[in-house]
């Protein structure tokens, strides 16, 4: 009888995870090595956050919480998604997790029985369909190429759907391509699952204040109402508010959902973090005024890694509309040679070649569902920005 449960056979780990950790062991053996693969803002956490978290330390706020969070934290979400998506829920509407990742993975255990199938979007985040299958699941991928702007067409999704389908997994902005859906494209998504009522939709807003070129954000239901009931909206303060680090997800939909869900981590994790669930609710209720500024250094970035893309043989990259990656194609170098001889027969091997011939960690588009591409994160220094751009045109120019 084997000791390792047979679940663990249907799933991999993080390949984001394995290229941040390799990118580390080489910086730790000091090597000179530039890290594009993690998707974490480089800037620090506001102070009046962090003294939020000072605060809570000082007056001992350092027990156990409510399982599905602080009763301050939850109507501070309340209080966001009324105020930036006219949405109305109340704090038993709400769970807070210890990330973003961590609400869907309830969201999945609490919902899906073997045989059942959730639709994922590709290029899709990596954990989406891994948690499907540990929740005895079945991803569904339907393939979002360049040529569509990486985003789900809504005939594509209504030939997906069967009376097997559950969810719906959303992601917009994107991680790994930026791709942001308009109002006009939600429009038509929901438009497609107001024909079914059985399916249910997870958007992972998570990316939601991270846009540029005065693109406007709509939440599936903001967009459609009718869609409320059926509807798990998903974000965190991990990206807008610099909070990586600090494990903050929440959840918002129908209470017997939120119930579910919340039982589930009752026997898993227990409450999020009672210090960062105070940091949490300043960064909700407090000034955003930093996000801006922030996001017009992003753009600034996104613009210089795109346009150094775009002068490397073999690279190609369209400009996204939000978060901060960029998805390029580097079809026009399969099949070329490195200097040491070797082919470039995938975009892994293209990713490893970066790595091993110019210290540069990026991710491959295979990770996501979908290739050759490879994920970079602009989420760094402008100047180090920079030199990953030189050593990608320095790269793709060595191979013959």
């Amino acid at each position: 009888m084997a000791f390792i449960a047979e679940r663990l056979s249907r799933i991999k780990p993080s390949p984001t995870n394995a290229a941040q950790g390799k990118f580390l062991e080489m910086k730790a053996a000091g090597k000179d090595v530039i890290g594009l693969a993690a998707g974490e803002p480089d800037f620090p956490t506001p102070d009046h956050i962090k003294e939020a978290a000072y605060k809570a330390i000082r007056e001992n706020d350092t027990r156990y919480t409510a399982i599905a969070g602080t009763p301050a934290l939850r109507q501070a979400i309340c209080g966001k998604l009324k105020r930036d998506h006219g949405l109305e829920y109340t704090p038993n509407q709400v769970v807070v997790s210890s990330g973003g990742k961590q609400v869907i993975f309830n969201a999945m255990l609490a919902t899906l029985d073997a045989g059942d199938e959730v639709i994922v979007p590709a290029p899709y985040w990596v954990s989406y369909p891994e948690m499907v299958l540990v929740a005895d699941g079945t991803p569904v991928i339907v393939d979002c190429p360049e040529s569509k702007g990486f985003k789900l067409q809504p005939e594509d999704l209504d030939r997906a759907i069967t009376p097997k389908t559950k969810w719906l997994i959303l992601n917009s902005p994107s991680n790994p391509t930026g791709a942001a859906y308009s109002y006009a494209e939600m429009r038509a998504i929901c438009d497609v699952l107001l024909k079914h009522p059985h399916v249910w939709v997870l958007t992972d807003d998570m990316y939601e204040k991270l846009v540029y070129d005065d693109f406007e954000f709509h939440t599936p239901a903001e967009v459609e109402p009718k869609l409320y009931e059926r509807t798990l909206t998903m974000n965190g303060v991990s990206k807008a508010y610099c909070m990586t680090g600090w494990r903050i997800g929440y959840g918002a939909g129908p209470q017997k959902l939120i119930t579910a869900m919340s039982t589930i981590q009752s026997q898993s994790t227990s409450n999020a973090s009672s210090i960062s669930q105070a940091a949490a609710t300043a960064a909700l209720n407090g000034p955003s005024d930093f996000i801006p500024k922030n996001n017009a250094v992003f753009k600034q970035r996104r613009d210089l890694i795109v346009s150094m893309l775009n002068q490397a043989r073999g690279i190609k990259c369209t400009r996204p509309e939000g978060a901060f990656y960029v998805y390029p194609s580097c079809a026009g170098v399969i099949g070329k040679k490195t200097p040491a001889g070797k082919t470039i027969a995938t975009d892994t091997d293209f990713a490893g070649y970066l790595l091993e011939s110019e210290g540069l960690s990026v991710v491959q588009g295979s990770a996501f569902g979908m290739g050759p591409n490879f994920r970079i994160s602009y989420a760094t220094a402008t100047e180090l920005l920079e030199e990953a751009g030189r050593r990608i045109q320095r790269a793709c120019a060595a191979l013959a």
